[in-house]
């Protein structure tokens, strides 16, 4: 194992860095990173707190100890059954132990890591496991996963499936009756040469053969992503860009840095927002991870309520759905020192009322898995600004680049698409070079948002490039007007989209979901938004509905509905 130390190259020195000044004193900026491969998280944790909890997963415990021997077992196994380092393993899983014993063992064995939303259909794994150029998958033994990967096994380059027993991490009495109770959910393994049961892998010492790594230029992760160009591919993620980006948290989070910290995993580690801000940030400071398999709102709070967690990892939806839980506050929600926001753009009432009704600081955060993710983040005690992504992580400099000719830094203050520097920015797209050439120029990562950093280095997203509408040449916003709608009282979510106008380009459409038992219409949302939007800005149609297309991080899919007024608009040229 190697470790280089960081201290800021790359991050634009010389360049005016306003958001240093605006540091909390207690978070520090300036001590270099001494960097180390992935797994070194859970390992240096499990030397200091070898019987701390680790995960608590539906009821049953993982001690840190446990954890580190078990993925040291993965990791030898892997060996044993071929894994070369650069091999590619998938990681085929819901929230599980498994996930975070597979993902820090894997690496153990060097190899570098493909997510896979368990959600996917069968088409959409084998376009990844021919992209990835995967080698081995691992998943459980439930209908919902095992079924579709065998489906597409026979067309993929796959060597092995490692198939893991659900059963095998429920807590007595639940582990024996598993197999009876939900037998549905149950599928078998088959029994051939390209499926390996969980227990024939770990049956070995743990003594696995260690793999140099160079953390600077080893890839641990292909994060897939549609990224800031649409079309899904691997961001590689170097051991550095991971590791530091898990340090780079803990430090920013410092009012929680401690073993006695315990975070909620909702989200899916799949994502890299859950990967950095629930799975690596709780190992670097040795805390507790209470993982949950999926998000239902009466049994997350219920979990907070008893299990008292210090931090909740969430997306805008997230925060909203617990808001309009009719129990809201029959919960208490005392415990958590702070919430984060990240995914999607956190509307500012849903923070104002957040704070207001649970007692909780939501501080919104920014990323994408290009800078996995995480590139800024508000102050964790005061929350920041309201409307703001933060101020820049450590060691990572924000340059606000001109929309005219893409590459001139613009004065504080003035609007441009925001770009980062730092250590956490990825090597590049996996066999991308044109796509990574559009996203890393002079070496800055492109975003695609819009926006603007005030005097005190605080930055503002007003929107994506890709969102903007264009009405009779006015450039429009659709966070400018998500925000005003939001303010109705009647109002539970919004999506803004343009649609295309044969007079003006585009004009705009919103689509409105009504909190339960509350009722508004279009011309009740026109009155109430004629003070707040200008003319150019108000929506000509909407549409309420009674949810809105989401991805499994509870993120409003957007592009979902944009398809669907191109269909409806082709459906109707047709019946004309």
């Amino acid at each position: 194992m190697s470790a280089t130390s960081l201290q800021g190259s790359g991050t634009g020195e010389g360049m005016a860095m306003p958001w240093l000044a605006s540091y909390p004193l207690q978070v520090d900026g300036a001590t270099p990173i001494d960097v180390k491969p992935v797994y070194a998280l859970l390992d240096d944790s499990a030397a200091a707190h070898p019987n701390n909890d680790c995960i608590d997963f539906l009821d049953k415990h993982y001690s840190y100890a446990e954890v580190k021997r078990e993925s040291d077992k993965v990791a030898k196994g892997l060996q044993q059954i071929g894994l070369k380092p650069g091999m590619r393993l998938g990681l085929f899983l819901p929230n599980c132990p498994y996930f975070v014993i597979f993902y820090h063992g894997a690496l153990k064995a060097g190899a570098t890591l493909v997510n896979f939303n368990p959600l996917y259909a069968e088409p959409e794994i084998e376009r990844q496991i021919a992209d990835a150029e995967v080698d081995f998958m691992v998943t459980l033994d439930v209908t919902q996963l095992l079924p579709k990967l065998d489906a597409v096994l026979a067309k993929s380059r796959v060597k092995s499936v490692i198939v893991c027993p659900m059963a095998h991490q429920l807590p007595f009495p639940k582990n024996l009756v598993y197999p009876f109770v939900m037998r549905s959910a149950h599928a078998r393994m088959p029994v051939d040469s390209r499926h390996i049961a969980y227990k024939d892998l770990v049956h070995n010492d743990g003594a696995y053969a260690p793999v140099e790594i160079d953390p600077q230029s080893t890839v641990a992760l292909l994060q897939y992503t549609g990224g800031t160009t649409g079309v899904p591919k691997g961001a590689m993620l170097s051991h550095a860009n991971v590791y530091v980006n898990a340090i780079q948290s803990k430090r920013w989070f410092y009012t929680v840095d401690n073993p006695k910290s315990k975070t909620v995993g909702v989200l899916p580690l799949f994502h890299a927002f859950a990967m950095t801000c629930v799975m690596n940030w709780t190992l670097s400071v040795g805390g507790s991870m209470i993982l949950e398999p999926k998000f239902d709102t009466l049994r997350l709070l219920r979990l907070i309520h008893a299990k008292r967690p210090t931090a909740l990892i969430g997306v805008p939806t997230l925060f909203n759905a617990l808001l309009n839980f009719p129990q809201f506050k029959d919960f208490d929600l005392s415990s958590l020192i702070f919430a984060i926001s990240g995914g999607a753009p956190l509307p500012a009432e849903v923070r104002k009322k957040f704070e207001e009704e649970s007692g909780c600081r939501l501080i919104e955060g920014y990323g994408l898995s290009e800078a996995s993710p995480v590139c800024s983040c508000n102050p964790v005690h005061t929350g920041g600004k309201a409307g703001s992504i933060g101020l820049p992580y450590p060691f990572t400099a924000c340059e606000i680049i001109s929309l005219e000719d893409g590459k001139t830094p613009v004065p504080v203050g003035e609007k441009g698409e925001i770009c980062f520097r730092g250590p956490q920015v990825m090597l590049g797209y996996w066999k991308r070079p044109d796509a990574t050439a559009e996203v890393i120029k002079d070496g800055r990562l492109h975003t695609g948002d819009v926006g603007h950093i005030d005097e005190e280095g605080f930055v503002f997203i007003t929107d994506r490039l890709k969102e903007m509408i264009n009405a009779s040449g006015f450039k429009v916003y659709p966070r400018v007007i998500e925000e005003a709608i939001y303010e109705h009282p009647a109002v539970k979510e919004c999506a803004v989209i343009g649609i295309d106008d044969p007079y003006r380009g585009q004009t705009i459409k919103a689509f409105i979901v009504l909190k339960d038992g509350m009722s508004c219409n279009q011309e009740a949302m026109d009155a109430f938004l004629e003070s707040r939007l200008s003319k150019i800005e108000k929506p000509r149609f909407y549409d309420f509905r009674a949810d809105l297309p989401k991805s499994i991080i509870g993120k409003i899919l957007k592009k979902n509905l944009v398809d669907e007024e191109k269909a409806r608009a082709a459906n109707k040229e047709k019946s004309q």
